[in-house]
């Protein structure tokens, strides 16, 4: 029956898409208006109000921003492609980015910009780097993609219910004495790479097997391993979970849970709020790094004000303020970014030289939010499975199955029953976010 629901839902998404876009505008009103579809809670919406009169001043143009969210990427990239949706903007995954860049879904930013000031300089040369391994069929990926924040993959766990010692390792995820107090993300590209790693972590040790071709490489016989390993973990986990698992964990609900560095600031802070004490580790064995990044979709109508909104989001000030709201980490890699986010009752240092610069190698910043050289030092950048992706995705269907158990269920009528609540509690804190950025100072009253 679930599965039954879950196609209908699917199929409803994609024969609705071609009334989400509305009524055309006329093409001279089209050239005002810059549509921009992003993840929920992902940046500062005052941004949007005061980017205007930023561009006005720049070009001399008006400009209108029509600004949409999603929860999944997988929503962004149908839209897109089968609703020929003309956003001018929007932030896949890497691996989703990667896709469009495959399959010619995307269009070249300007970089040069008349007089306006070149931001797109500010980004960390560490993170340039990766966009570079992202370049195919004579396409320059630095010439489509502006990353936009970035972050590793880990366990965000509450510490009166697991050790830190049981934690380090993958090896939680899959041990029966933690049987229903798991959230995984219902993400295949997390599942694939996690497996993997566990499966492999003697081989990845011993040196037989590099952590990013573990990461990187479906062959038949990996997929395999794969999907033999996820459904093993299947049968501990409480459930699959794509955005409400740092409510939960917040709530003391959950033991630990699949996470994303950003969502672990996130939940640490608002659990300490009510007594409830989270943590957030990188296991032994290694994980995933990744980074979010803007493009341009191929039927856009307004690249020119797209650009300047790139640009735009590389300064020092912008990006400080959208780290404020996600929690993730931005990739300029200026110093304004360490001096707003030092904290100086931290004891312990992190290592930070490989993305600001030699000098950076005793800081004293939430090594959460930046992780220390060690941690990326065993983490590896995935890639989507471009012609493999059929097959991991079938593999995928039958590893996690479309049943619900108990715990499950019972974890979506609780999100269901504090939605209400959830919804007043986002704006008060989006106002008190506003009120600590006036505190620094950031933002002009």
């Amino acid at each position: 029956m679930m599965k039954f629901f879950k196609h209908i839902w699917f199929i409803a998404l994609v024969l609705a898409l071609p009334f989400f876009s509305g009524c055309k505008e006329k093409d001279t009103e089209r050239s005002k208006i810059l549509k921009i579809y992003n993840w929920a809670d992902y940046l500062d919406e005052d941004l949007l109000k005061e980017f205007p009169a930023w561009y006005k001043e720049q070009t001399g143009e008006d400009v209108k921003i029509v600004y949409q969210v999603f929860d999944m990427a997988e929503v962004m990239y149908t839209k897109i492609v089968l609703g020929k949706e003309d956003f001018d903007l929007v932030c896949p995954t890497q691996a989703i980015m990667e896709r469009m860049l495959k399959y010619d879904m995307v269009l070249p930013f300007n970089r040069n910009q008349g007089t306006t000031p070149n931001y797109f300089n500010n980004i960390s040369p560490f993170i340039n780097g990766w966009v570079e391994s992202f370049n195919m069929d004579g396409k320059k990926a630095a010439d489509y993609v502006v990353p936009y924040m970035w972050g590793t993959s880990g366990i965000l766990y509450n510490t009166k219910l697991i050790s830190s010692e049981e934690i380090s390792s993958w090896h939680c995820m899959w041990n029966p004495k933690n049987k229903g107090k798991i959230l995984m993300k219902d993400s295949y590209w997390d599942a694939y790479n996690i497996a993997a790693i566990y499966n492999y972590s003697k081989d990845i040790s011993s040196g037989k097997r590099k952590l990013y071709n573990v990461a990187n490489d479906h062959t038949d016989q990996d997929i395999a391993v794969v999907e033999k390993q996820l459904k093993k973990m299947k049968s501990n986990l409480a459930g699959w979970e794509a955005d409400f698992g740092k409510e939960m964990m917040t709530r003391g609900e959950i033991w630990f849970s699949y996470a994303w560095s950003g969502d672990a600031v996130w939940s640490i802070e608002e659990a300490a709020s009510v007594g409830v004490e989270l943590d957030y580790v990188v296991p032994q064995e290694g994980s995933n790094i990744w980074f979010d990044a803007w493009v341009i979709p191929k039927y856009a109508k307004n690249t020119k004000a797209a650009s300047y909104f790139l640009n735009y989001l590389c300064q020092p000030e912008v990006a400080l303020r959208n780290m404020d709201i996600s929690g993730y980490t931005s990739v300029v890699g200026s110093p304004e970014i360490v001096e707003a986010h030092t904290d100086s009752t931290l004891t312990e240092t992190v290592n930070m030289s490989y993305f600001y610069g030699p000098g950076n190698d005793k800081l004293q910043l939430n090594p959460v939010q930046f992780p220390d050289s060690s941690v990326v030092a065993r983490c590896a950048i995935i890639h989507d499975f471009l012609d493999r992706n059929d097959t991991v995705l079938e593999m995928w269907s039958r590893a996690k199955g479309d049943s619900l158990n108990e715990g499950m269920a019972i974890m979506i009528f609780s999100i269901f029953f504090f939605l209400g609540t959830w919804l007043i509690y986002r704006r008060i804190k989006k106002y008190q976010n506003k009120k600590r950025r006036l505190a620094r100072g950031r933002i002009r009253i």
